[in-house]
């Protein structure tokens, strides 16, 4: 990587100079390394790869309008990368990036109806204590000592996996006794 990027300074350098063979040998250069950049950031975006193409194109025709500001004395590529990472920002925004979500992810999360009644604290305490301890050791320290499912998980010398398969169990099973009691 490193020979590379000695290379593309160099190759700018002497396009700086006049030599129009460098300048061209040094876009060659560069193009794949940018299609690939380009593709892998619109990837992390959710977006399609078959936009790389256009991004690669703004990229080589900013770097022509702007070759004048680039610093002879410091290297090409950090100057290059800035340019292709802005370009993407750029053609992100201007395509609205989109997040799609699944609904049934958060089946268990949106609101259902609102209950009718509720139960009292005795009524509560008296069918927690009927929950198997586990259960019942990290609703208390999530849901009462409002700890988090980290600390839950180091306190009972849990992975925060099982914390949280307990905290569902717990509640789940807690819902079920108030609702026939």
């Amino acid at each position: 990587m490193r020979g590379r990027e000695d290379e593309w300074t160099g190759l700018m350098r002497s396009a700086m100079a006049g030599d129009d063979a460098a300048y061209h040998r040094l876009l060659k250069a560069v193009t794949p390394v940018l299609r690939a950049a380009a593709r892998r950031g619109l990837a992390r975006a959710g977006q399609p790869p078959d936009q790389a193409e256009d991004i690669v194109q703004e990229i080589l025709l900013a770097v022509h309008l702007k070759r004048h500001t680039w610093d002879s004395e410091a290297p090409f590529a950090p100057w290059l990368f800035a340019i292709a990472r802005n370009k993407l920002i750029d053609a992100l925004r201007r395509r609205g990036r989109r997040v799609f979500v699944n609904i049934d992810d958060f089946a268990e999360t949106l609101p259902g109806e609102t209950p009718q009644e509720t139960a009292s604290a005795g009524e509560v305490t008296a069918q927690l204590n009927t929950l198997p301890q586990r259960q019942r050791d990290v609703l208390q320290s999530i849901a009462v000592d409002s700890a988090s499912i980290k600390d839950t998980a180091t306190k009972f010398s849990m992975s925060e996996g099982a914390v949280r398969v307990a905290l569902h169990r717990g509640l789940a099973a807690l819902t079920a006794k108030l609702r026939d009691h």
